[in-house]
């Protein structure tokens, strides 16, 4: 079959600036990458900032070449044949900048429009129906710089979907929106694939909920490779035979992580401080692990305040993989 987005090997190396010329530093920002996207998939992306999402949304768009491998949209390859690729794809970032200020909501829109050809009558019946579905038809008239960040994300998201691409590229759309504007579109989204399978949307983001809710399937990546790929329930299943715990505490008094960890039955478990308390999750192998875990506690007077064992979810695969929770990686903790 002809996949929408198809990549063997893909490698991308930035090289950094201020090295000396007989030892240049490089970075790699991705490493064998190998996807195979089918036309009717909404694929996320799901990984920490500085992952590699969005260097190879780039490569994708064509804005940015590869240093190794290959890299196909819509069946063209896009070192060879950009313009078509081109011709095919629109791409949104979350918190890029959002048209000219001075111009109204309408008149942004139109303008790009015509960037891709779109006759202006056609141009306007898309404009109007699209701001309708995602609750703008109102600020029609509106000079974008006098809408707020989510308003303007929303008419960015406008701009993306209104060309009717065939693979259309999402980088964090819903970064900085507030949690009603993020529902807004996540529902908008998954609504636009729903409506025709033929159309392919890659979605990159660091939020689990927003992986798990909207995507058929998501390659977790970190550190420019892909760790796993599957549909998100697969992903947590590997999980199932697992005992996943949450547990709010006293402060741990001294005990780490690693003391936890070297408790037989324990496979990972991971401290979040608080401000006079603790929180633990812990993902064992069994629950007769946990009976360790709280003598250890007993022994250290550590007070349990609220235990509760839950399904895993994307975060448990995450930690599962990397070995530390999205939010560690993210804040370059060791």
């Amino acid at each position: 079959m002809q996949f929408a987005i198809h990549t063997e090997n893909l490698g991308r190396i930035y090289k950094i600036r201020g090295g000396k010329k007989s030892d240049p530093k490089e970075l790699e920002a991705l490493r064998g990458i190998n996807l195979e996207i089918a036309p009717g998939e909404l694929f996320g992306l799901l990984g920490p900032n500085g992952a590699g999402k969005t260097t190879l949304i780039k490569v994708l768009t064509t804005l940015l070449a590869p240093s190794s491998g290959q890299a196909s949209v819509s069946g063209f390859d896009v070192i060879k044949h950009p313009q078509k690729v081109r011709a095919r794809i629109n791409m949104v970032s979350g918190g890029e900048s959002s048209g000219y200020g001075l111009l109204t909501v309408r008149e942004n829109l139109w303008m790009f429009s015509q960037f891709y050809g779109i006759p202006t009558k056609e141009a306007n019946r898309r404009i109007k129906h699209l701001l309708d579905v995602v609750g703008l038809g109102d600020r029609l008239n509106t000079k974008s710089s006098d809408l707020s960040t989510g308003l303007r994300q929303k008419m960015n998201i406008v701009r993306g979907f209104m060309t009717a691409p065939e693979v259309l590229f999402l980088d964090e759309p819903t970064l900085g929106l507030d949690v009603g504007a993020s529902r807004d579109v996540r529902g908008f989204i998954r609504q636009w694939i729903d409506e025709d399978h033929t159309r392919t949307l890659l979605l990159t983001t660091h939020y689990m909920v927003e992986a798990d809710e909207l995507c058929d399937r998501v390659a977790i990546i970190n550190e420019g490779r892909v760790l796993a790929c599957d549909r998100p329930a697969t992903l947590k299943r590997r999980l199932q035979q697992d005992a996943i715990f949450k547990m709010e505490l006293s402060p741990l008094n001294g005990l780490s992580v690693d003391s936890f960890e070297g408790l037989p039955g324990v496979r990972k478990a991971i401290h979040v401080p608080k401000d006079g308390s603790a929180e633990l999750d812990l993902i064992l192998e069994k629950d007769d692990a946990l009976g360790g875990v709280v003598n250890m506690m007993t022994s250290n007077d550590v007070h349990i305040l609220n235990l509760q064992k839950r399904e895993p979810t994307l975060e448990d695969v995450f930690v599962d993989l990397v070995g530390r929770s999205m939010e560690e990686v993210e804040a370059g903790e060791s």
